[in-house]
């Protein structure tokens, strides 16, 4: 099993490096045959042998590996198709820009660009057609995982819709109920599965089955309680002849602090100056609309439950909450005007927000804002909601790129405590980047289903509940 997983991850790399290498050659062919033609000749010094050209070649590989890496672009097999296309999109648009600017700067003025725009039309293409064979490649060779989910008293309804979602790599074959007894389930999976989901039951049984599957060189797959996304953030300590695990008492210390907000006033700045025309036009249409304000204010927890208020472009109708009950929009909520649902779908709605940031009540990235009343609600059920409040609101977060608007509040949680215990700056900058992604994935803007209060599931399925801390 172990030499099968290293042929398929060198398979993965191959493929992945294989169609950068696609990418350079496009690269590679425009700079030989336009620009450095271009470049030459009126700048008569700048004169390049065999190993300059390589230079070039080298450099654009190192930023499309460097972007496509932190996109997830060479993850084949692993994302879906298009989230792979999507990561490879994003990567030759940045990539391109930072070399046509490059470039252009060897020139001393700017080069004609329409070579790059067709060369990155060519690249689309072919990342369109390669991911389409290498995915087809992957599942060939790669079935789905045959496995077996055990869980608890809670329902496993949603466990099986999430992993149903990626049929094309994994495949539950059966579940069994923890109360069938250690002895019977580790004789089902001796022998029989590839892999293990181990879905809400006691960090005991937990423990045992944990240690019986690798034991047995069995992978496991294990959803993280709140407890154990806090000990993951922990620091590793060599102070006696014991391993010990640190988990500190505040979030972040005070150089990231500092790095973090002259992060945010940095690029807040930049981006106010640069959106400022798609602010206006935005702005214009929203009043021309129904003539009411443009600017929706509401008041929102950031750091230590302290209260702000949150501006954002209106994109619902002005009585959406006459009732004055606070509750999120659900899917094909009628309350959103049609110019609010477009400016939700590209995140327009949320510019106004740069202010919140440049004034310092928010930051970048971090744990989505909450209303007081709804932060209440949650509160009752998951009393550790209020850990995600040790550090500033931001504008998007672990939360945001990982997971969707419709995504439960439990599982919202661990993802913003994953991002507060493992906090760096390079962190924040790669969900900054990320982020960028999210604004082509329709999925990620989806309302809430009528059967979730408030994004949580009912009470009776909540994953919060203290039995599943045990």
């Amino acid at each position: 099993m172990r030499r099968f997983e290293s042929i398929k991850r060198l398979i993965v790399l191959g493929l992945g490096f294989l169609g950068l290498l696609f990418h350079t050659a496009v690269y590679a062919f425009i700079w030989m045959q336009y620009y450095y033609p271009a470049i030459s000749k009126f700048t008569l010094r700048f004169k390049f042998n065999q190993n300059g050209h390589l230079a070039m070649f080298g450099i654009y590989f190192v930023l499309l590996f460097f972007f496509t890496s932190t996109y997830g672009g060479l993850k084949i097999g692993y994302l879906k198709p298009m989230d792979v296309f999507l990561s490879q999109l994003c990567s030759l648009l940045f990539v391109n820009v930072i070399t046509y600017v490059q470039i252009s700067l060897m020139n001393n003025w700017w080069l004609d660009p329409k070579y790059f725009v067709g060369a990155t039309l060519l690249q689309i293409f072919i990342a369109l057609g390669w991911n389409f064979l290498c995915n087809r490649i992957y599942h060939r060779i790669f079935p789905p995982r045959d496995m077996l989910l055990i869980y608890g008293e809670r329902s496993i309804d949603d466990i099986l819709g999430k992993f149903a979602s990626r049929k094309d790599k994994y495949n539950i074959v059966k579940c069994m109920n923890i109360s069938e007894g250690l002895e019977a389930i580790e004789k089902e999976i001796e022998g029989r599965y590839e892999a293990v989901v181990l879905w809400d039951i006691s960090t005991t049984d937990r423990n045992k089955l944990l240690k019986y599957c690798y034991g047995k060189s069995i992978r496991v797959y294990t959803m993280p309680k709140i407890s154990d996304v806090l000990v993951k953030g922990s620091d590793q300590l060599h102070l006696f002849d014991t391993p010990m695990l640190l988990t500190r008492e505040y979030a972040l210390t005070v150089e990231q602090r500092i790095a973090k907000r002259l992060i945010d006033v940095i690029c807040s700045l930049i981006l106010i100056v640069i959106s400022s025309p798609i602010m206006l036009v935005t702005a214009i249409l929203i009043k021309c609309y129904d003539k009411g304000p443009v600017l929706y204010k509401q008041i929102r927890c950031t750091k230590g439950a302290k209260e702000f208020s949150i501006m954002k472009f209106r994109s619902m109708r002005v009585d959406a909450e006459k009732d004055g009950v606070a509750r999120l929009a659900s899917k094909n909520d009628d309350r959103i005007t049609p110019i609010g649902k477009f400016i939700r779908k590209v995140r327009i709605d949320e510019l106004p927000q740069l202010f919140n940031i440049l004034k310092g009540e928010m930051s970048f990235i971090g744990p989505r804002p909450e209303r007081p009343e709804i932060i209440a609600q949650y509160v009752e059920e998951m009393p550790e909601f209020v850990f995600r409040m040790k550090v500033k609101a931001g504008l998007a977060g672990y939360a945001q790129v990982y997971g969707k608007y419709n995504t439960t509040p439990y599982d919202k949680l661990k993802l913003d405590l994953s991002y507060i215990e493992n906090y760096s700056v390079w962190l924040d900058i790669k969900l900054m980047l990320l982020t960028l992604k999210i604004l082509l994935q329709a999925e990620s803007t989806e309302g809430v289903e009528s059967t979730q209060i408030t994004a949580m599931k009912t009470p009776e399925n909540t994953e919060g509940s203290k039995k599943n801390e045990e």
